[in-house]
C-alpha cells in the first residue's frame, strides 16, 4: 500500500478525473462559534473521491467537516446552494440563518481538516463512494467560524474543499474506503491532566484496514493516540497495537500509519485524548473554541463494497468512563497506559 502523497500528484489523472468544489456561497456570519452548512445533491449514477484539496485558511475557518447524508438536514430545490446554521451543539443565537441538522439521515463524516492542514490524496485504487447505491445522496460541508472579525466591512468567504473525483465505472478505483470516529464527552477540572477515553467493540462481520488517522482536540490537547484491542486465541489476553497518535497542536491532518493493520469482528477500537487544564475553571466538551473536544479518526478500506454500519464510537469520557471499568478492555498494560500519553 502506498502511503499518503502530495495533492500535486493527483493532477498527473487529470485526464481520467474531475474536479469538484464543495465550497461556501460567499457567506458572512456575524456571530463568533458559528456553524454553518451547505449541502451538495449527487448524481444517480455513483463516484468515488479520491483526493481533498483545501480552499481555506485557520485564520478564518475554525475547522471544517465532510458529511455524506441519505437525506440532508435542509435542502430547498429552487435553491441547492442554501445555507443553514447546522450548529447542534450550540445555541445559535442571533446566527441570522435557518437552524437545522447536519443530516436529516445517513450522515457519515467522509472528510476533515482543521489548523492549515495540506491536501490529502487516497492510496492508489481506494476512494470515498458518493452517489449511486452509496446511501450518500448528498455531500454536506460544514465550516466552524470561531472568529467573525474576518467579515467587517462586508467581506465573504468562500471556504470549502475541493474534490477530486472519478466515475463509478472507471475501474480505478477497487476498494470502498469510510471513516470511523471515535469521540468522548467529559470534563477537565483545572489545573489538571486528564485523560478522556472511549473504546467501542466492532460487531459487523467485515474487515477493515486502516491507512490514516486524525487527531483533533481544541486548546488543551497534548496528546491523543488509537489503540487495536484484539483477544489473542492461545493466551485469551488482550493484545494493543498503535493505530497512531499525535501531538493535536500540529496541524490536522490525515496521517498515514506506518503498518499493516487489519480489524476484524470482535476487535476493539480505543483512543485516548490526554488534556490539561491550565485554565481557572473546570473546561466540558462542547462546540465553542473555549470548549473541548477528543477525536481520534480512522480512515479505512474494505475489500468489496460494503463499509461499516456503525460510523461513531463515543463515551461519556471523564469521570464517568474509562478503560479500565470497561469490560472489554479492564487490563490496561503498563505500557500501553505510559505510551497512550507521551509523544
Amino acid at each position: 500500500m502506498s502511503s499518503l502523497v502530495c495533492f500535486a500528484t493527483l493532477f498527473a489523472m487529470a485526464a481520467s478525473s474531475a474536479i469538484q468544489p464543495l465550497m461556501m456561497p460567499g457567506v458572512s456570519p456575524t456571530q463568533n462559534e458559528t456553524y454553518l452548512c451547505v449541502g451538495q445533491e449527487l448524481e444517480e449514477d455513483a463516484n468515488y473521491i479520491i483526493g481533498f484539496l483545501p480552499n481555506a485558511s485557520a485564520h478564518v475557518a475554525h475547522h471544517i467537516l465532510i458529511y455524506g447524508c441519505s437525506v440532508p438536514g435542509y435542502h430547498q430545490r429552487d435553491t441547492p446552494r442554501a445555507v443553514w446554521d447546522c450548529g447542534e451543539m450550540s445555541t445559535g443565537q442571533g446566527s441570522g440563518y435557518i437552524r437545522a441538522p447536519v443530516c436529516a439521515e445517513g450522515s457519515q463524516i467522509i472528510y476533515a481538516w482543521a489548523l492549515d492542514a495540506p491536501p490529502l490524496e487516497l492510496p492508489k485504487g481506494i476512494g470515498f463512494k458518493i452517489g449511486g447505491d452509496s446511501g450518500v445522496n448528498f455531500l454536506v460541508l460544514q465550516v466552524h467560524y470561531a472568529d467573525v472579525s474576518s467579515f467587517v466591512n462586508g467581506h465573504t468567504d468562500r471556504s470549502g474543499i475541493r474534490l477530486q473525483t472519478v466515475k463509478g465505472d472507471s475501474g480505478l478505483v477497487k476498494r470502498r474506503a469510510g471513516v470511523y470516529l471515535l469521540g468522548t464527552g467529559g470534563i477537565m477540572p483545572r489545573k489538571k491532566e486528564t485523560h478522556l477515553e472511549t473504546a467501542c467493540k466492532i460487531d459487523q462481520d467485515i474487515t477493515m484496514y486502516p491507512f490514516a488517522f486524525r487527531t483533533h482536540t481544541h486548546k488543551l490537547g497534548q496528546a491523543v493516540s488509537g489503540w487495536k484491542v484484539a483477544r489473542d486465541q492461545l493466551t485469551k489476553e488482550n493484545q494493543w497495537t498503535l493505530i497512531g497518535k499525535r501531538n493535536p497542536q500540529l496541524p490536522q491532518m490525515f496521517y498515514p500509519i506506518s503498518q499493516a493493520l487489519k480489524v476484524q469482528k470482535g476487535d476493539v477500537l480505543a483512543a485516548r485524548c490526554t488534556m490539561y487544564n491550565f485554565r481557572d475553571h473546570t473546561t466540558f466538551i462542547g462546540s465553542t473554541n473555549n470548549d473541548e473536544m477528543c477525536n481520534f479518526y480512522i480512515m479505512y478500506y474494505v475489500d468489496g463494497d460494503r463499509i461499516l454500519d456503525e460510523k461513531y464510537c463515543f463515551s461519556a469520557g471523564y469521570p464517568t468512563y474509562d478503560w479500565v471499568s470497561d469490560q472489554r478492555i479492564i487490563n490496561v498494560p503498563d505500557w500501553v497506559d505510559a505510551s497512550a500519553s507521551q509523544l
